[in-house]
């Protein structure tokens, strides 16, 4: 394995587990312990984790912002839950927009199939992913290469956004709190997915349980009466009442 590769499944342990120990990882994958405390190292100046005693722990500041390649592997099952429901809710004929993030990729590979439908996305993954379906025409936002999320944000992006009326935009977050609301990690794409938003009749928050009662770095405004929530677990009951109240329609797989 890669010291690249080993590197990014560390990671994902610790988006999943929070923490890591040196002494198991060094079993894992058959390396010394002192192979382990360079890729933490290495981690912990990238600023995506935080050494202790014996391991690391995943460095949780409201604006750390972790690679797309690992949250495609975090919380994977779930996700794909979320992604065959919010398919479900896409029409033929349709024209939507997707985020860059790993939930809307993971629900672009759900709408392959559709016959008819136009996706308008800022996001490099999702172009790829639905090049070559003939019945789906796809439209790029253009703008400036985020690295970490394969996305496209910045002005052009949300000037090209601007000029389309949608049907619905699919997009995810990092948080969302009773009190602070939907929040980001990213100014760029929090302002990416507020032009989305002013540009549908319905959004639809696609997240999965790990984002509740969560606090990201800056505020994207909240749902609207009649967007949708659709998540992979049925809501605590504060949770239930809190969209109820807001005439939010709630989506779960039970």
């Amino acid at each position: 394995m890669l010291a690249i590769e080993r590197k990014n499944e560390i990671l994902a342990t610790l988006q999943k587990e929070q923490r890591v120990l040196v002494a198991e990882l060094s079993q894992k994958y058959n390396v010394t312990e002192e192979t382990i405390r360079r890729d933490l190292e290495k981690l912990e100046k990238e600023g995506f984790v935080k050494k202790t005693y014996g391991g690391a722990v995943l460095n949780n500041n409201t604006n750390v912002d972790l690679p797309l390649r690992i949250r495609e592997k975090t919380n994977k099952k779930e996700k794909q839950i979320i992604a065959k429901l919010v398919a479900e809710l896409v029409e033929e004929g349709e024209t939507i927009m997707l985020d860059s993030s790993s939930t809307s990729l993971m629900a672009a590979k759900n709408l392959k199939q559709m016959k008819k439908l136009t996706v308008i996305t800022n996001s490099v993954e999702v172009l790829i992913e639905l090049s070559g379906n003939k019945g789906i025409n796809v439209i790029s936002t253009g703008g400036m290469l985020r690295d970490a999320s394969l996305s496209l944000v910045g002005k052009t992006a949300e000037r090209t956004l601007m000029n389309f009326n949608v049907d619905k935009a699919i997009i995810s977050c990092k948080g969302v709190d009773l009190e602070k609301g939907i929040t980001e990690s990213n100014e760029n794409e929090a302002e990416i997915k507020n032009v989305m938003r002013n540009c549908a009749k319905t959004t639809i928050l696609a997240i999965d349980n790990s984002k509740f009662d969560n606090v990201s770095f800056i505020k994207v405004p909240d749902l609207k009466k009649n967007d949708i929530l659709v998540t992979d677990k049925v809501l605590p009951d504060k949770w239930s009442q809190y969209f109820e109240d807001r005439s939010i329609q709630i989506i779960t797989e039970n």
